[in-house]
């Protein structure tokens, strides 16, 4: 890092750990007792403060790592500045936690950034920085660094553990992806994420060494043909099948297949992935969630999937192959047909905003969900398109992930998508200064408004007299 972009960043840091106090600030005033989901949390936290240990709320569906931590912070802090009585543990306290896992998100978003593309050296240090600013703000992960929420510290730890993976440090970066487990359970996917790293990229040298035996370099340059891709698995298939290759594999890889042990014997021992309260989430193939995935990445990344180059190359891809488009469609609107599932909670609770989204959306009519299939076809097919830098592998490791991430989940929650899309949003080539501008001003913009609604936009139930708020 150049001094002058060190500076820049730690400025931009600064600026924005200082406006997020401010907002903190204006959160704590406002909504001073726990909130939705705090209502479990803070209580928790707050017995392992006491030392209860074995006392646990049945209602809360995590490993308790955010409880742990929390104490593990706030008792030598306590400690050191002679804190005492009811500021220890308090909610304001347990919130703050979560401003320092958004510090650090910052910073681990600026390193991710600049080390996927230190290869691209037309990339400036500004553009990085500016970048690294955009995610850490991203509004849906941002949202949660005001309330005491698994998010942020899950984040931090599955992006810290993917940076370790990248630099090579694989027992760190397992140990980390552990912490993130210790979070939220399906964290264990982004653990078999950073071990496809490692496996994409034995997958890429082999395969550049393939085609240059046969010299036909013609194949690397249409990814997006059926033929190449029917190649492409057969020579997958061949090398997983080598004994040689798997013990290569396994010996690079070993520190990430031991916690993924471990996650199946915890399966085992506690009877499924949830602990605690398993009636409200139980697995089950929810295909459409990756369209609703795909169209929350449209919505927070038009600047990179949302432009008239998009559409019209995509309007020409659609003239070449209407076949294979035909069938992709075929195939979408039978998932959604026989695939869509409402939770109880997306119906009933209108704090959230995927509430009103499915109201004024999907419920306007049966046919609705089907009529937007032309749209998710256009989101795969542009999100794909800004992946075709990465090596095929790569692109299908991180596929898998994505649909073992988000399909079996039967709850439609924008929290669940925040992790996909930040490594995608990562691995996509960094776009002109107007449209990297226009993206943090957008989500500025987002951000802005969904706080002021939280703070400003209060109402009550009918049986209750609690203050409800609006919020992702």
């Amino acid at each position: 890092m150049e001094r002058a972009e060190a500076y820049g960043f730690s400025g931009a840091m600064s600026a924005a750990f200082l406006l997020s106090c401010l907002l903190f600030a204006a959160v704590s005033r406002r909504q001073r007792g726990p909130y939705m989901d705090e209502v479990f949390h803070v209580p928790q936290a707050q017995a392992y403060c006491q030392g209860r240990f074995l006392q646990w709320d049945p209602m809360i569906t995590t490993l308790p790592g955010l409880y742990l931590l929390s104490v593990g912070l706030v008792k030598p802090a306590a400690w050191l500045l002679g804190w005492t009585g009811r500021v220890v543990c308090s909610v304001g306290m347990l919130r703050f936690i979560n401003l320092l896992f958004s510090a650090g998100n910052f910073y681990l978003l600026y390193l991710l950034l600049f080390k996927i593309h230190q290869k691209n050296k037309a990339v400036s240090g500004f553009q990085r920085i500016l970048s690294a600013l955009t995610l850490a703000v991203f509004p849906t992960l941002y949202f949660f660094a005001f309330l005491y929420y698994t998010d942020p510290g899950s984040v931090f730890f599955t992006l810290f553990s993917y940076l370790m993976c990248l630099y090579g440090n694989h027992k760190t970066s397992a140990l980390l992806g552990f912490c993130g487990f210790m979070f939220r359970q399906t964290n264990i996917v982004w653990t078999v994420f950073c071990a496809g790293n490692v496996i994409a990229e034995k997958l890429n040298e082999a395969w550049k060494t393939e085609l240059q035996k046969k010299k036909d370099e013609k194949i690397s340059s249409r990814k997006g043909s059926f033929s190449d891709l029917t190649r492409i698995l057969q020579f997958l298939v061949q090398y997983l099948m080598s004994p040689k290759n798997l013990v290569t594999l396994t010996a690079l890889t070993w520190p990430y297949i031991v916690l993924v042990s471990l996650f199946f014997v915890f399966i085992f021992i506690n009877g499924g992935i949830v602990v605690g309260d398993r009636s409200s989430h139980e697995a089950c193939l929810h295909f459409p969630q990756l369209f609703y995935f795909l169209s929350f990445t449209v919505f927070f990344s038009f600047p990179h999937l949302l432009t008239p180059t998009k559409i019209r190359k995509f309007l020409l891809s659609l003239r070449k192959h209407p076949v294979q488009y035909g069938l992709i469609t075929v195939i979408s609107l039978f998932l959604i047909w026989k695939f869509t599932y409402v939770h109880k909670y997306l119906l009933a609770d209108n704090r959230h905003y995927t509430f009103y989204v499915w109201r004024k959306v999907f419920q306007r009519h049966e046919l609705v969900k089907y009529l937007l299939v032309p749209f998710y076809i256009f989101a795969g097919w542009s999100f794909i398109d800004t992946l075709k830098s990465k090596s095929i592998f790569w692109i299908l490791m991180y596929f898998v992930c994505l649909l073992a991430v988000t399909v079996p989940q039967k709850l439609l929650e924008f929290r669940y998508f925040i992790l996909p899309f930040l490594i995608y949003r990562l691995n996509v080539p960094f776009l002109s200064l107007y449209r990297q501008l226009l993206e943090l001003a957008f989500y500025i913009l987002v951000n802005a408004v969904t706080l002021y609604i939280f703070l400003n936009r209060t109402f009550q139930w009918e049986n209750s007299d609690e203050v409800q708020r609006f919020m992702w």
